[in-house]
């Protein structure tokens, strides 16, 4: 495991931005995948009231003070969109899942002193989701 991941995964809680209620997308998956590991995890999704059972927050900027690192499963576009509203949250960790990723978004994190994960690896590879 890389410094990087072991600094993002000492967070207290855990925001997972593009969380969906379809168990078959992998917005829901890193969600599961979070509480499978019995980590606190935060829903992001401005849509649905809550996934899992857990209730949403619509942005970035209504994440409780306790998150620090926010996993992303978003289109690269928006994605640009997630790191701007990281940074003036005050986000330390960011992990874009692979797909997620994109070139402005990777050097906007390094420029703020942002701990990006953007290399391909995956939330669910280096935690060992299980399908339920």
């Amino acid at each position: 495991m890389t410094e990087a991941i072991e600094t993002f995964l000492k967070a207290e809680a855990f925001g997972v931005v593009g969380a969906s209620e379809d168990r078959s997308k992998y917005g829901n998956k890193v969600l599961r995948c979070y509480l499978q590991n019995k980590k606190t995890a935060i829903p992001v999704n401005p849509k649905v009231a809550s996934v899992e059972g857990i209730a949403t927050v619509a942005t970035v900027a209504d994440l409780p003070d306790n998150v620090t690192s926010i996993s992303v499963i978003t289109p690269p576009t928006v994605t640009e969109k997630v790191v701007e509203a990281a940074i003036a949250r005050g986000i330390t960790n960011i992990w874009m899942q692979p797909g997620a990723e994109s070139a402005a978004a990777i050097e906007r994190c390094k420029a703020a002193g942002i701990n990006v994960i953007a290399d391909h690896s995956c939330v669910l590879v280096v935690l060992g989701y299980k399908e339920h």
